[in-house]
């Protein structure tokens, strides 16, 4: 998702997050890894064209993206980056 980089810089601007706190937060405990991810499902979810390209990526459909998105959202798990 962040080989490309106007995606990668569209998301630091969205999110605030920079790609040290992205590397730390995924490396650190299982409450912060479902945060990054819930964030970085979030701003897929926001743009379809960014969806579609990361599911072309990862070589799967969309709806497989879409379903993580809502199961972790189901989840209660909505992301803070101002915390």
């Amino acid at each position: 998702m962040l080989g490309d980089e106007d995606r990668a810089e569209r998301l630091i601007a969205l999110t605030g997050i920079t790609p040290d706190e992205l590397r730390e937060r995924l490396g650190a405990g299982q409450a912060s890894r479902r945060e990054v991810l819930t964030a970085l499902m979030d701003f897929l979810m926001a743009y379809e064209p960014d969806l579609l390209a990361c599911a072309e990526a990862l070589d799967v459909a969309p709806d497989v993206l879409a379903d993580a998105h809502a199961k972790l959202n189901h989840a209660g798990n909505a992301a803070d980056w101002g915390a």
